[in-house]
């Protein structure tokens, strides 16, 4: 990466035709992308094994909700994603 400018090109024989060019920028992102999804089904796997959310208890990422906050977090989320999916009017 240090002897490389970021357009210099490359190729990954085995993506699909008409992708296999790339620049060394698009494999940069493709790795840092592939790594967070991978990550986050880890990360998923991992609640699901052991029930937690975050890092553990006092994760300031994770908001300090009692199960009807979550409820009412994920009423909130649900109703919005059918509003966008065009399934429900929003309520008045």
């Amino acid at each position: 990466m240090r002897e490389l400018d970021l357009d210099s090109p490359g190729l990954v024989p085995w993506w699909s035709a008409g992708r296999q060019e790339v620049t060394l920028h698009t494999v940069l992102v493709h790795l840092c992308v592939e790594t967070a999804r991978h990550t986050g089904h880890a990360d998923l796997a991992r609640e699901l094994v052991d029930g937690r959310l975050g890092s553990g208890p006092g994760d300031p990422n994770v908001p300090d909700r009692d199960a009807t906050g979550w409820r009412a977090h994920h009423d909130r989320v649900a109703e919005a994603a059918r509003r966008a999916a065009g399934l429900e009017q929003p309520r008045r």
